[in-house]
């Protein structure tokens, strides 16, 4: 197997699961940098600029790869800054394997989507899987591009490609990458660290999130499903918590007392605006048997005594 965006928020986690379900020597790690993570040099790691064609099909050829996971993506807010860098990246790298696919040289694929494909037009609650998708950022454009190539390799090639639309995630091991939803990662070690927050979005501002545990589970039990039970070959829509910066501040103070958050909206509430505040993901309960473990209560207990270890801070935890 190999993890392409391995450093990433999604990457270093999904290393550790493959690898410890299928043997260290099995999953390959990928990263345009050296790895951020001892971890990833656990096992085989390989530095590759997925945009380099000829070395990604090196890679392949090396170490007899049938399964890819392709993370390596510029996120929304960051992908506003670099309009160009952003589009180049994320289509480009997918076209590249999404050919190795159709030439036989890799049996199966997974890309994520994400829901920055909807937009303002979409129905904002309980967001239906089959919908309008009008996208307003640079980001949400390229994904559902992505969603419709993956679904024409299937339909035209046979190409065996999965997808998700990730919400946003949440998770400790890694800083936040540039995402409009990474608030929700950041505001946990200013708490800690701080005893206080700034968001970038306004306090009523609900969005679709997901602890990365469920995350990291939905993926590879999509990834691992039996290709009829794969019955959506653009992306499914994954659901897992729901909240506002004002209610994730209430349950981090219910742990941290004097922990206060402040409000100074800039322009990535606008693309906050955008999308959805909640997600309907029947087709992926029903297809393949998708459901989330954490909630708003046990994701925050998490995430405080995780980063609280890191930082050897576990005794500011209530």
């Amino acid at each position: 197997m190999l993890v392409i965006g391995a450093s990433g928020q999604i990457g270093i986690e999904l290393v550790m699961q493959l690898r410890a379900r299928f043997g260290v020597d099995q999953v390959v790690a990928a990263d345009i940098r050296p790895a951020a993570d001892p971890i990833l040099t656990e096992g085989p790691y390989e530095i590759l600029n997925v945009l380099n064609n000829q070395l990604l099909g090196e890679i392949i050829k090396k170490y007899n790869i049938k399964v890819v996971y392709h993370l390596a993506a510029m996120l929304s807010a960051t992908g506003e800054q670099k309009p160009e860098m952003a589009w180049d990246l994320n289509m480009n790298s997918l076209f590249h394997v999404l050919e190795y696919a159709k030439k036989g040289w890799i049996d199966r694929i997974f890309w994520p989507s994400s829901i920055a494909v909807f937009g303002p037009t979409t129905p904002q609650t309980d967001t239906p899987q089959f919908t309008i998708c009008e996208p307003t950022t640079v980001y949400g454009i390229s994904k559902l591009a992505g969603e419709r190539w993956c679904e024409y390799y299937h339909k035209r090639w046979g190409v065996d490609v999965r997808s998700l639309r990730y919400p946003g995630l949440i998770g400790h091991r890694s800083a936040p990458g540039g995402g409009t939803t990474d608030y929700a990662v950041d505001i946990f070690y200013k708490a800690i660290e701080d005893g206080k927050f700034e968001s970038f979005l306004s306090k009523d501002s609900r969005l679709p999130m997901m602890y990365m545990e469920d995350a990291i589970k939905a993926t590879i039990d999509i990834t691992e499903a039996p290709s009829e039970q794969i019955k959506i070959r653009s992306a499914y829509n994954l659901a897992g918590i729901s909240f506002t910066p004002e209610e994730i501040a209430a349950k981090i103070k219910e742990h941290l007392p004097h922990f206060e958050i402040s409000y100074a909206p800039d322009f990535r509430q606008a693309i906050a605006d955008s999308w959805p505040g909640s997600i309907n993901d029947e087709h992926a309960q029903n297809d393949w048997g998708w459901k989330a473990k954490y909630d708003l209560d046990s994701m925050v207990k998490d995430m405080l005594l995780e980063i609280s270890k890191k930082k050897d801070l576990t005794e500011t935890i209530s």
